[in-house]
C-alpha cells in the first residue's frame, strides 16, 4: 500500500514546488513591471533598448529612438534597468570610472596608434570585372551556345 502510494505522493509534491516557484516569478515580473515609470530604461522580450515614455493598461508607449515611439504589451518587459546600466548598454558609456581608459598624453604615441590601426584594416574588395574577365566569359558563352546548338 504505502509503495503505491510514495510515487504519487512525490509527484504532488514536485507539481506542488513548481507551481509555487512559477507564481512567485510570475508575481517577481508583475511587481518589476508596477515599478517602472516614465523615463525608465527597460529591454523588451525581442530585446530592444528603450525609455518609456508613458504607460496605459495593458500597453507600454517606448522611445527606441529620438522621435521613434513603439507600443508593447506590458508582458513584453523582461527587464527594468538602473540609469547606469541603460546608459552604459545604449550608449556605451562607462558603468563606473575604473573602466574609463587611460587618456594618452603624447600625442605622437596617439598618431602612431592609429597609423597602425589603419594599416592593419582590412582593405575593401574591388567587385569590378576587368577587361581580361569581360573577354573570357564571352568565349566561354560562345562555346556553350554551340556545343548545345550541335546536340
Amino acid at each position: 500500500m504505502l509503495t503505491t502510494l510514495l510515487p504519487l505522493l512525490l509527484l504532488v509534491g514536485v507539481m506542488f514546488i513548481m507551481t509555487r516557484n512559477a507564481k512567485r516569478k510570475q508575481q517577481q515580473a508583475l511587481e518589476m513591471r508596477n515599478n517602472m515609470g516614465p523615463g525608465s530604461g527597460v529591454r523588451t522580450i525581442g530585446g530592444m533598448y528603450a525609455v518609456v515614455k508613458s504607460i496605459n493598461d495593458d500597453t507600454v508607449e517606448l522611445e527606441a529612438a529620438p522621435g521613434i515611439f513603439v507600443h508593447f504589451a506590458k508582458n513584453a518587459i523582461a527587464a527594468v534597468l538602473e540609469p547606469e546600466e541603460y546608459a552604459a548598454i545604449v550608449h556605451g558609456a562607462p558603468a563606473s570610472d575604473e573602466d574609463v581608459p587611460p587618456f594618452v598624453e603624447d600625442s605622437e604615441e596617439a598618431a602612431e596608434s592609429t597609423a597602425e590601426q589603419a594599416e592593419d584594416a582590412p582593405k575593401p574588395l574591388n567587385l569590378e570585372k576587368s577587361a581580361a574577365d569581360k573577354a573570357d566569359a564571352k568565349v566561354v558563352e560562345g562555346t556553350e551556345g554551340e556545343g548545345s546548338a550541335a546536340k
